[in-house]
């Protein structure tokens, strides 16, 4: 557009499009200060990394920008896709009333405007179960009030922005005394100064180069912000998203439903879809219930619990990131801070989050109870890309750890978003192909998390994960091959000739990742003997750093290795636990792994 224009007069759909990208870049901008000051309804430190990923999805959708009320639309459409946390969903679902409340195809005047916006503050209340004061929802309501109030007295969009954008920063600083958990921790609301961001992005596309300077702060700013250190109890553990399509949706219904689960419940969208947000200790069930009312064609869950930790109990500037197929248990996870990415199981048309929403006892009930084969998916680039912006806002680096490339997609995915998020600006990432599975992969990122625990630097690390990761093995024994031969991850000759010969082999990962049969036997004993006779032969002048046996609900085959593996090495298993759901999958019930790294 022309800026040396004095006066704008009519909206049209290139201009609302092209101001509201320049509003997401200044969120874009500003990640790292939004996360710094979110202490409330939860101190889980990612109101930037959820607003930026609702605004990531205006940017990167196919927005028409030739039909006014088809731009405002698709806007709206593509923030409730990728909406996130309660300011993001209660945003998107502010442009979704905005949206809705347009009349014009082709162009907007102030007053038709104003008119919009106003009414489309009702629409965002209404996504809140417990509208709370002092937070996004009040500087939306202000801001388009006043536009409302001055829509009969300036007809120049430029103008009324400028006006409106000053009654948005009064009403920002008023939020702290608004709510008491802002003034303890003596901040704005996180939500709200998103909201003022994306006013100035806008007002920077519509004023720059005209004589009207927006402040910016920068990302230096996060420097001289202090924030107390509130020690707030989390009640319910964590937030937990859906999005759900649907014939008719009722929203009403939905809520009722939910209204027991949890708190802080948001639900945006219309009858055709919606966006559910909830804090909740039982995921599972909100899904559960979620899946009676439509399809569940997205699902989050975040550990507030662990959020809350990094922002104010971080132990290292390093992140360590890895997929749910490392078997790590809960409690070394948490104690090291490990962040993890979930893969997804399929039955059907319902899918579930490996380990968070899909447990491996939940999972052998559900192989049992039905004929549909499980299906399993990696996490998508958008997932991956949330997750760095987010370490990146906390941490100086990050490390990546994920399952053998040639079994899932889910280390290309890695790659390609930190690739990415690091164009963007963000912190540095170091991806690795463990060239494994299971506890194999955990065990590579346990020795990780032991080295930044003991104090060793970045650059003292990096030479030795290639060493850590050559030296970590895998051998499992399988009751049939019929799975993993479905999954397309044994050679087709060999898998025809174990399936002809029924034979019980031992499934290891050899060097280049991929799965293969390294011994067979006619007898399940056999192949338990087999197994061990290749972990001897490894182990000849070898000391063991660690070892730990994964199982799909064959307890006494695990139990048994436990003590084989005892006898061998001297030490006890580092853990014994059940198997990914999503690698179960893939390879079917009654498998059991020993994984084990050398000094």
């Amino acid at each position: 557009m022309n800026t040396e224009a004095i006066q704008l007069r009519e909206l049209d759909g290139s201009q609302l499009y092209y101001s509201i990208i320049a509003g997401a870049q200044r969120i874009f901008d500003h990640q790292k200060i939004l996360n710094k000051i979110n202490v409330f309804p939860v101190a889980d430190a990612d109101t930037g990394t959820n607003l930026a990923s609702t605004m990531r999805s205006i940017v990167d959708a196919k927005i028409p920008i030739e039909n006014l009320k088809q731009t405002a639309t698709a806007i709206a459409d593509a923030a409730l896709s990728g909406a996130r946390g309660n300011s993001g969903i209660i945003f998107a679902q502010f442009l979704y009333g905005f949206s809705n409340e347009i009349k014009a195809d082709g162009k907007i005047d102030v007053q038709s405007f104003a008119e919009s916006m106003k009414r489309a503050v009702t629409y965002a209340y209404e996504a809140i179960a417990n509208p709370v004061e002092g937070t996004i929802l009040t500087v939306i309501k202000d801001w388009a009030e006043y536009l409302y109030a001055l829509k009969d007295i300036i007809d120049d969009f430029i103008k009324i922005l400028i006006e409106a954008y000053n009654k948005a920063v009064e009403s920002l600083s008023e939020t702290t005394q608004k709510l008491e958990v802002l003034a303890r921790a003596n901040v704005v609301d996180a939500g709200a100064k998103g909201f003022v961001y994306f006013l100035e992005g806008i007002l920077d596309f519509f004023t720059k180069g005209d004589g009207i300077i927006v402040k910016a702060e920068s990302e230096e700013d996060t420097q001289t912000i202090e924030v107390a250190d509130l020690h707030e109890e989390i009640t319910f553990r964590f937030c937990t998203e859906a999005m759900i399509s649907g014939g008719n949706l009722d929203k009403k219904l939905i809520r009722e439903q939910l209204q027991n689960c949890g708190d802080s419940m948001v639900i945006a969208g219309s009858p055709r879809k919606m966006r559910v947000h909830i804090h909740t200790d039982h995921p599972a069930e909100v899904f559960s219930k979620l899946s009676r009312f439509g399809d569940i064609t997205y699902q989050k869950v975040d550990d507030m619990v662990m959020q809350q930790e990094i922002m104010h109990n971080r132990k290292s500037d390093i992140a360590i990131l890895t997929d749910s197929t490392c078997d790590l248990p809960h409690e070394i996870l948490e104690r090291y801070q490990i962040h993890m990415m979930p893969l997804s199981v399929h039955f059907g048309d319902s899918f579930y989050l490996d380990r968070m929403t899909m447990h491996p006892q939940q999972f052998y009930q559900m192989q049992q109870q039905t004929d549909v084969r499980p299906t399993t998916s990696q996490p998508t680039i958008k997932d991956f890309q949330n997750k760095y912006e987010y370490l990146s806002t906390h941490y100086a680096s990050t490390l990546g750890f994920f399952i053998s490339e040639k079994l899932s997609g889910t280390f290309q995915n890695g790659v390609k978003s930190a690739k990415d998020v690091g164009g963007r600006g963000g912190k540095p990432s170091f991806i690795y192909n463990s060239r494994n599975l299971s506890a194999a992969l955990g065990l590579i990122v346990l020795r990780v998390a032991r080295a930044v625990e003991e104090g060793m630097m970045l650059e003292e690390i990096l030479p030795k994960i290639d060493t850590w990761i050559a030296k970590s093995y895998i051998r499992v024994t399988v009751p049939t091959l019929n799975y993993i031969i479905k999954s397309g991850r044994i050679s087709p000759f060999k898998s025809f000739i174990a399936r002809t010969l029924d034979l019980k082999p031992v499934i290891e990962i050899d060097e280049e990742g991929k799965a293969e049969i390294s011994g067979k036997s006619l007898s399940v004993s056999g192949s338990k003997k087999k197994l061990l006779a290749n972990i001897r032969k490894i182990l000849q002048g070898q000391e063991i750093w660690e070892y730990a046996i994964t199982h799909a609900d064959n307890h006494e085959v695990a139990g048994y290795y436990a003590s084989e593996m005892e006898k061998m090495t001297g030490k006890k298993p580092l853990f014994l636990d059940h198997i990914s759901p999503v690698l179960v999958a893939n390879t079917g019930p009654g498998v059991v792994g020993v994984s084990f790294m050398l000094k």
